[in-house]
């Protein structure tokens, strides 16, 4: 399959957003993809969340979604992309992927599990935690997809979660805090997802400043196949999904391994 990774950089304007990813999607259709992946908060940024991602929050159906559903369907692609889903039952909106396919359906969400309250940053502040802890795995165009956001990634049994559930490719939807370090962390923990379950990830972020950029492709080896700089851009790959179902049988298939550890006590 072809996959596009749509390295934006979103700011507190939802029109001017929708029109960045109007182009992205033009282009990675263009280029052949079969689906084109945005980065977490897609619909609406700033450098640090607070109380106007409640205020531009929306449902699913809402005009963010029906447009994403409308470049989806226009051309014939999947998407997803990250956006601040309203959340009746609490004034804190979910941080949620959603993906559309190709007809402009809705394939299904992922409301992001672990918040980042880290370095002075509090996103559990304004935003909710889903209400469910398991994974997230949508079949697009023939094969599973998995989906994480940002500081899941470094939380492996998320990522343990999403092989067993049979994901091939897990898109990593991101706009990774800058800092000391930061780029070579998400590097890092990109290719540790990867080497420990061998599917390939798609870690895709948002671009400075607020954002570190440096979107990449991992192989479900862990080597990293193609990378961006800091500039808005589209990563374009074509992805052998045989590679995963070889480098499983050749390797301990992660869904062999036991998700339980006994540890005996010091007599």
């Amino acid at each position: 399959m072809q996959l596009s990774l749509a390295q934006i950089d979103s700011d507190a304007d939802v029109a001017r957003n929708v029109r960045r990813i109007g182009v992205a999607v033009e282009q990675a259709a263009a280029a052949g993809s079969t689906l084109v992946i945005f980065p977490e908060y897609a619909m609406y940024e700033k450098r640090a969340v607070d109380a106007t991602f409640a205020e531009i929050a929306e449902p699913i159906d809402g005009a963010f979604g029906r447009e994403v559903s409308t470049l989806a369907r226009s051309h014939g692609i999947s998407i997803v992309a990250g956006m601040v889903e309203a959340n009746p039952a609490d004034p804190r909106p979910f941080n949620t992927l959603v993906a559309f396919g190709p007809d402009g359906g809705l394939l299904g969400r992922y409301r992001k599990i672990h918040l980042y309250d880290s370095a002075g940053f509090h996103e559990s502040a304004w935003i909710s935690p889903s209400e469910r802890s398991g994974a997230t795995v949508l079949e697009v165009d023939g094969m599973h997809l998995g989906l994480m956001t940002c500081s899941d990634v470094r939380h492996p049994e998320l990522g343990t979660a999403l092989a067993r559930a049979g994901a091939e490719l897990v898109a990593l939807c991101s706009s990774w805090v800058p800092g000391d370090q930061k780029v070579d962390q998400w590097r890092v923990l990109a290719r540790a997802r990867a080497i420990e379950n061998l599917y390939f990830v798609a870690a895709v972020s948002q671009c400075p400043p607020i954002s570190i950029g440096t979107s990449l492709l991992v192989d479900p080896m862990g080597r990293i196949v193609a990378e961006l700089s800091d500039d808005p851009g589209l990563l374009t790959f074509a992805l052998d999904l045989d590679e995963v179902a070889r480098t499983r049988a050749a390797a301990a298939a992660p869904q062999t391994r036991s998700p339980r550890t006994s540890i005996s006590p010091r007599r």
